[in-house]
């Protein structure tokens, strides 16, 4: 049976920010589905440790106020999303994350901010996987299409419901919606295992990165760096 027939699991966060070595996590889930329809899901609030932004309040919808109140200890939260991820990938089981870059890098550097063992370490020292981005595979298999490529914008283009954008169950759900659209789309896509979609993910990531950082450099930004690493960005030590 082909990938998008197996069971996959959704992951996303709600944050307080757009930069994923410094964001907090505010909001996450984790919804496993089966023929397009979630069977098991897991959701948490944080209380991030921080302000959140009013920018990111009026996306996400949850105030500082709100994560202070009713949101469970930062530390607590990242430990059990990362056990959670790391069950699955144990098992086999394909995550989904729409930008995975952004989601496991920021996972990842909470992990390391709150002293918390690193996914790789979870997985006796394999590297974690196997992730299906449905943006990376986007950009690489539909190039030259024109128009935004966010979450919303995508399940436009392939014809998937997303209930409520910017909420963390939803978005999970409609990442996965959004992998087997693209797999019914592009046959190439649908007949690669989970491990080759991963290693092919690592390669259509790098050349966006290459070929996104040439362009910045072409519009005047001499010294523009793309980070090409992908499911996440190596997270150097950092304080809290």
């Amino acid at each position: 049976m082909a990938w998008h027939g197996e069971p996959l699991v959704g992951f996303d966060l709600e944050t307080t920010g757009t930069e994923p070595l410094e964001a907090r996590i505010v909001t996450a889930a984790v919804v496993e589905v089966r023929a397009g329809e979630p069977v098991d899901r897991r959701v948490w609030l944080a209380d991030p440790g921080i302000l959140i932004p009013a920018q990111a309040s009026a996306i996400h919808g949850i105030s500082s106020e709100r994560a202070t109140s009713e949101g469970r200890p930062a530390r607590e939260v990242a430990e059990e999303i990362a056990s959670t991820l790391c069950g699955y990938w144990a098992r086999g089981v394909p995550v989904v994350a729409y930008n995975a870059a952004f989601d496991l890098t920021l996972l990842t550097a909470e992990l390391r901010r709150h002293g918390l063992a690193p996914l790789s370490d979870r997985l006796d020292g394999r590297p974690i996987g196997p992730v299906i981005d449905p943006y990376t595979i986007d950009r690489a298999v539909d190039r030259y299409r024109k128009g935004k490529r966010n979450l919303e914008a995508v399940c436009g283009e392939y014809g998937v419901l997303l209930d409520t954008a910017h909420d963390a169950t939803s978005d999970a759900l409609a990442a996965v919606r959004v992998a087997c659209a693209l797999a019914q789309r592009h046959v190439p896509v649908a007949s690669l295992t989970p491990e080759q979609l991963h290693e092919r993910q690592i390669e259509w990531y790098a050349e966006w990165a290459t070929d996104f950082e040439a362009f910045l450099r072409r519009k005047g930004s001499a010294d523009a760096r793309v980070d090409a690493s992908w499911p996440l960005r190596e997270v150097a030590p950092t304080g809290s």
